[in-house]
């Protein structure tokens, strides 16, 4: 079968290659919209928030322009009582060696008040546009190997979120139309046969507030990965061969600061940290540093990043109060 170096390295520097097509973050926790479309506006109240990750830093690569793999993203949501919902935005710009990502994603989602608390009910629009750089073949005039070239492609998401609380849980997946990007290639400069398929990826996530005393909370979290292989309607469409997993705890002191420990499957162990300040505590600053624990063989020894969110005043309905008389109190 043919391969070509740079793209097998970078398929090392994932660990599991299909778990990591999408860009990963240690502080999930802090930032549902990330992660599924119908987060947008379901606490009732409008942030943004910005991570900055880079991935084994201070990984070199052997040759060319490998190296440690770098995210940029920015999301944003908003409540919007007259579309009975929310509206979401996510960006990101992700680069894996010769492989660059750039992914624009609006959501909407639709609230129902459900029990204590509220379901979101998500759709998304994506448009993802995919570069890639120079490439060296194994074999020369290998067609399956891009020549820097870039493909764009529409494609879709969907998920639900319920908040509650003291709880939340959500349920998403992505790239729903398993687009397939072609680029010119080594061997055939005039036709697209270099390819790049974007599976599909499902999300399941969940956090639970627990008061430890009237001052700290502390909350459990999870987030469970699937790649899912294959057409809808295949045998092993929802094969767990795929799968990965990130658990953690963080406390919360005050309302203000935090900290935290986590675990990634097969890769790493994470700790983060972080402060709220400004009024009412809207802006929200936290970082996350992993220490690599597994296949070091092809990774550097740690990963960090960065966050920074800012938080909308709730907004109040514009209603003045009743001014009572004596004059009609019969």
């Amino acid at each position: 079968m043919k391969r070509y170096i740079l793209s097998a390295g970078a398929l090392l520097l994932l660990g599991k290659a299909t778990a990591q097509q999408q860009p990963q973050f240690s502080q999930y926790g802090l930032n549902g919209m990330s992660l599924n479309p119908a987060y947008a506006g379901v606490k009732g109240y409008g942030e943004v928030t910005g991570i900055g990750r880079i991935q084994y830093y201070g990984f070199n690569a052997t040759f060319d322009s490998g190296g440690s793999p770098t995210t940029g993203s920015l999301t944003a949501s908003l409540p919007m009582p007259v579309l009975a919902g929310g509206l979401g935005l996510s960006l990101y710009r992700d680069r894996i060696a010769e492989l660059y990502t750039t992914n624009v994603q609006l959501s909407y989602s639709r609230h129902l008040k459900l029990g204590e608390g509220k379901l979101g009910l998500g759709v998304q629009g994506i448009f993802n546009n995919i570069y890639q750089g120079k490439f060296r073949a194994v074999e020369e005039e290998d067609i399956a190997v891009p020549r820097e070239g870039s493909d764009a492609k529409f494609d879709m998401g969907a998920g639900v979120w319920y908040e509650a609380p003291t709880y939340y849980v959500g349920l998403s997946a992505n790239n729903l139309l398993r687009s397939t990007y072609r680029f010119k290639s080594e061997g055939l400069v005039s036709k697209k046969t270099a390819q790049y398929l974007t599976e599909n990826h499902a999300y399941l996530t969940g956090g639970y507030n627990i008061d430890l005393t009237p001052d700290v909370v502390l909350t459990p979290t999870a987030l469970l990965k699937l790649v899912l292989p294959g057409q809808f309607g295949d045998n092993d469409k929802l094969t767990l061969r795929n799968a990965s997993y990130e658990v953690g705890a963080r406390a919360t002191f005050n309302d203000r600061f935090w900290g935290g420990l986590g675990y990634r499957s097969g890769d790493s162990f994470t700790a983060l940290g972080g402060i709220s300040f400004a009024q009412d505590n809207a802006l929200r600053l936290g970082l996350a540093y992993d220490i690599i624990a597994f296949g070091q063989v092809a990774k550097a020894t740690s990963s960090f990043e960065i966050m920074l969110s800012y938080q909308l005043p709730k907004s109040t309905p514009n209603i003045r109060p009743a001014i009572r008389t004596p004059r009609y109190s019969f």
